[in-house]
């Protein structure tokens, strides 16, 4: 059962059953820096979990690449709007440092909704929590200045110098020069 995050816990204990049921269907992917973990225009059947290392979600724009979405250790990621549709998605995941991840098989994971209903309370906890975040994030866009964005990725995680300033400066909505900017007053 090792396969199953320490911080699913932390939002909802599930059974011992339950964790057997979940760990059956999810396995440990390692992925190098820089590698997709999933390409633009797939279909998106697997809920990821970051054991260790960053990911983002990104799409093209006029020949741009841009951030939409990081995530963490002890994060989840996944093309929500993919997951649900079955439709393939104009976005792509990556990893952007050497990576693990817990892969958990989406319509696996659905069927065992009907049978472990604390599975199914846990991944509607979490995919309310991924939905708030996502609310979080337009609005931080909409009122917030780029520094007050910048600030707030560097109360997320300890991995900033890490990210890609390109990456950064997508994810904010601004150019490498602002950002350069910014970022010299956090210093």
């Amino acid at each position: 059962m090792d396969n199953i995050p320490i911080v699913f816990n932390q939002i909802y204990d599930i059974s011992h059953a339950a964790k057997k049921a979940l760990s059956a269907i999810s396995s440990i992917k390692n992925y190098e820096k820089n590698e997709l973990i999933q390409p633009i225009g797939s279909r998106c059947k697997t809920v990821y979990v970051i054991k260790k290392g960053a990911a983002r979600i990104f799409y093209l724009k006029e020949g741009n690449d841009i951030t939409e979405h990081f995530a963490f250790d002890n994060e989840v990621i996944v093309r929500a709007e993919s997951l649900f549709t079955g439709n393939p998605t104009l976005k792509g995941i990556q990893a952007i440092e050497v990576t693990s991840l817990i892969a958990i098989d989406a319509p696996s994971l659905f069927t065992l909704y009907d049978e472990y209903h604390d599975i199914e309370r846990l991944f509607r906890l979490i995919f309310e929590k991924e939905y708030v975040h996502t609310v979080k994030r337009i609005e931080s866009l909409q009122f917030q200045s780029a520094t007050e964005r910048y600030a707030d990725l560097l109360e997320t995680t300890n991995l900033v110098d890490k990210i890609p300033l390109k990456y950064i400066a997508s994810y904010l909505g601004i150019t490498q020069v602002s950002l350069s900017r910014i970022r010299a007053n956090f210093r």
